[in-house]
């Protein structure tokens, strides 16, 4: 299943939806990486998607359902519970985003 981005029209100059699609997808660079909160609680964060293309609370929800894990998104960032950066990098490549513009922070 490919993440289909929600393209305006107008943003691509007259090109077919499809390569619209792929060029806003090869341009952002996702970062992911691990925050410590309270009471030593890991949270994966994925930031660099951007929110007027992709619909970041439909990505969530299925980043949650293939994880197994709970989570949110809000102020333009994914949060999902645990440390999940190699899983989610693995997700992300197979729903169409391009591998090397994605960045694991250790």
């Amino acid at each position: 299943m490919k993440f289909k981005a929600m393209t305006d029209p107008s943003l691509c100059g007259g090109l077919p939806p499809e390569i619209c699609e792929q060029l806003s997808a090869e341009e952002q660079i996702i970062k992911i990486r691990v925050e410590k909160r309270r009471f030593g609680r890991e949270v994966t964060v994925i930031e660099g998607i951007n929110e007027r293309e992709f619909d970041l609370r439909k990505l969530a929800s299925t980043l949650k359902s293939r994880l197994a894990t709970g989570g949110t998104a809000k102020e333009g960032r994914i949060e999902l519970q645990g440390d999940h950066r190699h899983r989610v990098k693995k997700i992300l490549v197979e729903l169409g985003f391009p591998e090397e513009n994605i960045t694991i922070i250790e």
